[in-house]
């Protein structure tokens, strides 16, 4: 099967790395696993070696989609569609572990979608994601470092994040011209509620449009009385973005929404 640039699939073939991404999930018998972006089931191969209670994956291509029906028949289920018009579409009984080694073009975009449905702790229960490196070290930033932004804030506020390794060029194929990265996210119980994400967005958006720039401008953009707000915070005006903490920016984010 050859490889369409503009689904952005690029195979990964090396069974010892295939096997240590699914040792990641550590699943078990009684899991439930969903498979973004499966292409021709190398993944969900030595996934079904797992023996887990179901798998579905989803898979845009129609060619693709016809494929793995044929390869794997009923050891899984296969939605052939965009992840991003069905992922909140699952009837599930369980939280479910998901795996994907998503086209870059749009592995932010999946993953802000997954972050953005309610009660996300009790749908998923982890994620194993590919990512191009560079997107990879924005998610796993932390404060003061040249990486950090709204990448990182997002994605922090709900799920724990951490890098597993990284992925040379040559186990893919085509192969790319960047380095990637596998990540584990695992949903938090526990995190500051909000009223809508697109919120937490639009201030972040706001702070990392000049992220060079001292905080005073956009604190100035979101508040009349962002001097008094600031000092409740203890927050230095004198700050640059990268440098206030994520705990901070959802502080900032409840003011803007109890204001608006």
């Amino acid at each position: 099967m050859k490889p369409k640039k503009r689904l952005g699939q690029n195979f990964l073939n090396d069974s010892s790395l295939l096997s240590k991404i699914v040792d990641v999930g550590k699943i078990t018998k009684n899991d439930s696993i969903l498979e973004i972006g499966p292409g021709t089931g190398n993944l969900t191969n030595e996934i079904i070696k797992r023996s887990p209670r179901d798998i579905i994956v989803v898979e845009k291509d129609n060619d693709l989609s016809e494929i793995l029906k044929k390869k794997f028949g009923n050891k899984i289920t296969v939605i052939n569609d965009d992840i991003l018009n069905c992922y909140n579409k699952f009837s599930i009984s369980r939280p479910m572990k998901v795996f994907g080694n998503l086209p870059y073009n749009i592995s932010t975009k999946i993953l802000t979608s997954f972050i953005k449905i309610e009660k996300l702790d009790k749908r998923f229960k982890q994620f194993i994601f590919l990512f191009q490196k560079e997107v990879a070290d924005r998610i796993i930033a932390d404060e003061n470092t040249k990486n950090y932004g709204r990448l990182s804030i997002l994605t922090s506020w709900k799920m724990n994040r951490k890098k597993i390794l990284d992925i040379n060029p040559n186990y893919f194929y085509p192969k790319p011209k960047i380095w990637s990265s596998l990540i584990s996210l695992n949903p938090k119980i526990k995190f500051e509620k909000l009223k809508k994400v697109k919120n937490l967005e639009h201030v972040t958006n706001i702070f990392f449009n000049q992220k060079r720039k001292m905080i005073k401008k956009p604190m100035r953009q979101l508040f009349n009385n962002y001097d008094a707000i600031s000092r409740d915070l203890n927050i230095d005006l004198n700050s640059r973005p990268q440098n206030v903490s994520i705990n901070k920016y959802i502080e900032i984010c409840k003011i803007y929404e109890e204001l608006t």
